[in-house]
């Protein structure tokens, strides 16, 4: 896309990463409803699947899967399917890789006998406590020219957290 640079961001507190990048996208969907541009057009944690149901693909971390098992659109026998999976990745956080997740994922698919689950952070090149980033420059710069007082403070307050990344 133009205008669009990508970036593999490292972190060392996965926590307080998360959590500052929340805020930042909080902050930049805030001025994006005013504004019409958003800075930050994705981004890929090390750890996000996602899993087709019959009406779209929901995304979500490892850990999060039972928060997310109410919300899919799936036959029960698949939903535990994934379930049983995702039950042994989640005790096996510690040791967890990109490696590991690439192969859980197939197997979930192969027991299913077809393809509903993605995971992208392995060919994207990530590892643990890494996260890709799609960043719109031209949208960022627009915003950068246009803000002022209280939104220009939101703004800035949100870049501020994506340069300690970058």
């Amino acid at each position: 896309m133009a205008g669009t640079v990508s970036k593999i961001v490292r972190f060392e507190d996965e926590e307080a990463f998360v959590k500052e990048l929340d805020l930042a996208l909080e902050a930049f969907s805030y001025l994006a409803s005013k504004y019409g541009h958003n800075p930050v057009e994705g981004v890929v944690l090390w750890d996000q699947i996602g899993i087709r149901d019959e009406e779209s693909v929901k995304v979500f971390r490892v850990g999060e899967f039972p928060f997310v098992e109410g919300l899919l659109n799936l036959e029960l026998e698949k939903i535990r399917v994934l379930e049983s999976y995702f039950d042994e990745m989640e005790s096996k956080w510690d040791e967890l890789s990109v490696e590991d997740i690439a192969n859980y994922v197939d197997l979930m698919n192969d027991t299913l006998g077809e393809e509903r689950v993605y995971y992208d952070a392995y060919s994207l090149g990530l590892d643990r406590n890494t996260a890709y980033l799609i960043l719109n420059i031209v949208a960022l710069t627009y915003l950068e020219g246009v803000l002022d007082g209280e939104d220009r403070e939101i703004f800035e307050g949100a870049v501020e957290l994506l340069l300690k990344y970058l």
